[in-house]
């Protein structure tokens, strides 16, 4: 009976436990998911130790609620509770990217279960000193060319290229090397060595121009191209391989161990041979001999990586990760999708030029508003007026005798009419005993009235062009800012590397919100126009009707006979 009493409090506080949040010094996290089941990259094994990178933009990160240099930054384990070892490569808050690589402890096969919290946004956060040793222990050294010197020193920062290595800002996941033909060439180190007998696995990543040239070389193992054809050479032992295909990232991986040396492409076996036994692997590191493009992320590790892990490691870096999802969440609201709903994450992932543009639109909503309110109201009082003077108009028999009684009409603009009416009737005696008109005298009376008419007209119709202004501009203003939103979002996925649903909807979703913007501005305004429209046509046929009868009702008392 008390299991039973206690299932109710349970569930009250299930929602509580899914938010649970490591620091509430933290203002933001950023969930990501590895998904290994069908949906993702189905594995059928675990793999320990894994470094993943992660890629931040304005999609899936809020650098404005983040320090500058990325100091407040933390990684978390799915626990909540357990830091993860990380090292930034990338943090620029300027163009909204960011790199994070993340050793993952384990990674579940069949599960998209697999996450972690990278947590910013705390204002008083301790600096944290990098941490080299984010990859595993087997791995003896990672080249990731994001030195500003130049320098393409391994993840230790101890073994460093004998001369300036030229890199593409942007390249696969940060900087790439940019090969001439000229290698690159780390000197030889007792850090990075291995043993005859041994096992290793090579791995990096190849962007060629041209097709031909030595990807890697150490000691007797080289990686080649040929014609666009990888293969590997260890110790004599030729394993051939799959098409490079130019002008785009390959990942290439060769893994020596068992008696076996196996080359691998964008995370597939390619080819196989058997091997005696590994020769040992030391001396002068060369990369691009005679090659031309862009090299990245090269690693060498004391262990015969697995087929399920080479697959896991190519689709964590590469650009298309189906891999990795990710989505952000704030301390305040808790999950966007819950707190702040939809419209929570399209807001926080509005760029800037989509802010200046949705500002103006919004600016342009309130003048349309302001010149209906006043219009509209301009309108009725100008309506009623006109029907109370008009019924005093006819019931009145002398129409020079209805200025006495005329009081109360300032608002009609049939009023207006007749007394600029009036006022040429005085200036010709009218009314004086035997005083008539002639032709031309009613004429000119006729036109200086349909004069004050056209006038009446202009008023009726002042800020009217501001409505047609909403209408007409405001959606080209928001398509112009989604056209610029979608620009910015592209270009930040491309320079991030992160092409997954999760990166680039949010920025896309966003962008669109200029456009819903502008029609917010424009529809209204539209109606609004063509209600005033017809309702100011109906009071500028009423004065024409006006300005008519009142000219004969004086030609018929003091016209000439």
């Amino acid at each position: 009976m008390k299991l039973v009493r206690l299932i109710p409090l349970l569930l009250l506080m299930l929602p509580g436990l899914a938010q649970a949040w490591w620091n509430k010094d933290w203002k933001q996290r950023t969930t990501i998911t590895l998904n290994t089941t069908a949906g993702g990259v189905p594995t059928q094994q675990a793999a320990t130790g894994m470094t993943v990178p992660v890629r931040l933009h304005s999609g899936n990160f809020d650098f404005l609620s983040a320090k500058a240099d990325g100091s407040d930054l933390r990684v978390i384990a799915g626990d909540d509770k357990t830091p993860l070892k990380f090292w930034i490569e990338r943090f620029d808050t300027l163009n909204e990217l960011g790199v994070l690589w993340v050793q993952v402890p384990a990674i579940t096969p069949g599960s998209d279960k697999n996450t972690f919290y990278v947590y910013a946004g705390a204002e008083n956060a301790p600096a944290q000193a990098p941490d080299p040793a984010v990859f595993d222990a087997a791995t003896l050294a990672v080249f990731h060319f994001s030195e500003k010197d130049g320098s393409a020193a391994d993840q230790s920062g101890s073994v460093k290229a004998s001369a300036p290595v030229a890199v593409e800002v942007n390249g696969l996941i940060g900087p790439s090397a940019h090969i001439t033909g000229t290698a690159a060439i780390w000197p030889a180190s007792d850090r990075i060595k291995v043993p005859a007998g041994g096992t290793v696995t090579l791995s990096l990543w190849a962007k060629p121009e041209a097709v031909a040239g030595t990807l890697f070389s150490m000691g007797p193992v080289k990686l080649s191209l040929v014609n666009g054809a990888i293969s590997a050479d260890v110790g004599g032992v030729n394993v051939p391989g799959g098409q490079l295909t130019p002008a785009t990232w390959s990942q290439v991986v060769v893994a020596l161990g068992g008696g076996k040396a196996t080359l691998y492409v964008n995370g597939a076996q390619t080819g196989q041979a058997d091997l005696a036994s590994v020769p040992a692997l030391e001396g002068e590191i060369h990369a691009g001999e005679g090659y031309q493009g862009l090299i990245d992320e090269i690693e060498i590790a004391t262990a015969a990586r697995s087929a399920e892990w080479i697959k896991l490691a190519y689709a964590a870096q590469s650009a298309d990760a189906h891999l990795l999802a990710s989505r952000t969440e704030t301390s305040d609201s808790g999950s966007q999708d819950s707190g702040g709903g939809y419209f929570g994450i399209l807001f926080k992932s509005l760029t800037p030029d989509a802010w200046v543009v949705i500002a103006i639109l919004a600016v342009m909503f309130l003048i349309a508003v302001a010149v209906m309110i006043g219009k509209a109201l301009y309108v009725n009082r100008t309506e009623t007026a006109n029907r109370r003077f008009l019924t005093h108009f006819r019931e009145t028999g002398d129409v020079l005798q209805l200025g006495a009684g005329a009081a109360g009409f300032d608002d009609s603009s049939l009023y207006r009419l007749y007394r600029a009416g009036l006022i040429e009737l005085t200036k010709r005696d009218v009314g004086r005993e035997g005083q008539t008109l002639s032709g031309a005298s009613l004429d000119a009376v006729k036109a200086a009235v349909d004069a004050d008419s056209v006038r009446e007209a202009y008023k009726l119709n002042a800020q009217m062009v501001l409505l047609t202004i909403a209408i007409s501009g405001g959606p080209f203003l928001g398509l112009l800012g989604t056209v610029i939103g979608v620009m910015i979002t592209f270009a930040s996925i491309a320079a991030a590397g992160d092409v997954n649903v999760n990166a680039i909807a949010p920025g896309i979703a966003a962008a669109l919100l200029a456009t819903v913007a502008g029609l917010s501005v424009a529809i209204p305004a539209l109606f609004g126009y063509n209600y005033l429209a017809s309702r100011i046509k109906t009071i500028t046929s009423d004065m024409q009707i006006f300005v008519d009868e009142f000219v004969t009702r004086v030609a018929e008392a003091y016209g000439a006979r």
